[in-house]
């Protein structure tokens, strides 16, 4: 029996791409043990995926700490394990899989030139572009588990699993009156986020030319910024905003029972295509839309990148020039103005609807 620890220390989205790792890994190994560490906010993510036997939860403000990475160390080291894939690659879990004692670890290479210190048994490289319709980021966790061994039959799609009595939960029931359409209204960083004004028309253009409901979906940290957009919007009376998910699993429970989704893209975006929904993503001017625009088909999943629009703002999209506008993409996110947004949502929501 093999024993594997796949290492996802970043956000929710990032946790359940990593999660087609242990899918592949499980469907050629069943009997294998597979163990998910990952930031502990990102659990309701992968809970009940039967192929992943433990969730190990991290807190990512205290793995920081020197005291709790070496009792980390020692807990993993513990654990014996037979392969470690480390899928994000940061330096906490570099120096995790350094001192794992694991007989294979596997992850990328630094960036830098005096980077590579030794980390992993089989450091490799992500891709230099992706050639499925899964998207790069999809691609390169598959490729790290090539690297363990040869997968002849892979499935590149990350699922979600709800229980029978979870999708029997009444969230959306009142509204059972017209469709719901989910709308991220806010990014998971202000770096994700589009200019307020603009979502709010992008709002009033649904409900003005589509009888849906449009459910208000933001973190909680970011209500007040929500409620900005809200009080923008003309049509209040088809906005939802009574119900709340105070949890990462109830929204996979309401974007279960919704049908559909328009969000800045994140981590809803891929919880939305696990469950099967169709979704209109928004790409931030910084986010490289070959890496994250999973499995579009231009009906189904369906996407805007300011690149597209005005290739010539772009005089490179480097990962150096890509780390440049992140720093404040909000002058170039002003110039993917709703005018060229709302053509490409109306025939999104024409074929989805």
């Amino acid at each position: 029996m093999k024993k594997v620890l796949i290492i996802q220390n970043k956000r929710i989205g990032d946790v359940l791409i990593a999660s087609v790792i242990a899918n592949n890994f499980k469907a050629k190994y069943p009997d294998s043990e597979i163990h998910l560490m990952a930031y502990d906010f990102t659990e309701g993510v992968v809970m009940n995926n039967p192929n992943i036997d433990r969730f190990i939860s991290l807190n990512e403000k205290e793995l920081k700490r020197l005291p709790v990475l070496i009792e980390t160390i020692q807990q993993v080291r513990a654990e014996k394990y037979d392969i470690i894939f480390d899928s994000y690659s940061k330096t906490q879990s570099r120096i995790i899989c350094k001192f794992s004692g694991a007989k294979m670890t596997i992850g990328n290479k630094s960036r830098k030139k005096l980077g590579n210190w030794g980390y992993y048994t089989h450091p490799t490289r992500p891709l230099k572009e992706g050639k499925h319709i899964c998207g790069k980021a999809i691609e390169d966790r598959i490729h790290l588990l090539r690297i363990a061994d040869n997968f002849e039959t892979i499935d590149y799609e990350p699922h979600i699993f709800l229980s029978e009595e979870e999708k029997k939960e009444d969230w959306l029931n009142k509204y059972s009156d017209k469709k719901v359409i989910v709308m991220g209204v806010l990014g998971s960083t202000p770096q994700k986020s589009m200019p307020y004004e603009y979502v709010a028309e992008m709002c009033d253009f649904i409900t003005e030319n589509y009888n849906v409901y449009i459910f208000f979906n933001y973190a909680p940290h970011q209500k007040e910024e929500a409620m900005k957009i809200y009080e923008m919007c003309k049509h209040k009376e088809n906005i939802i905003l009574d119900i709340y998910p105070k949890t990462i699993r109830d929204f996979i429970k309401v974007m279960y029972q919704a049908d559909a989704l328009v969000a800045n893209e994140g981590g809803t975006v891929h919880i939305a295509k696990a469950l099967d929904k169709p979704t209109f993503t928004i790409f931030s001017p910084y986010v490289n839309k070959a890496h994250w625009a999973s499995f579009e088909d231009g009906k189904f999943h369906k996407s805007v990148h300011l690149l597209e629009m005005k290739p010539n703002l772009f005089d490179s999209f480097t990962y150096d020039e890509r780390k440049k506008i992140e720093k404040d993409p909000h002058e170039l996110y002003k110039q993917l103005t709703p005018e060229m947004i709302l053509p490409e949502l109306d025939t999104f929501l024409k074929s989805n609807l």
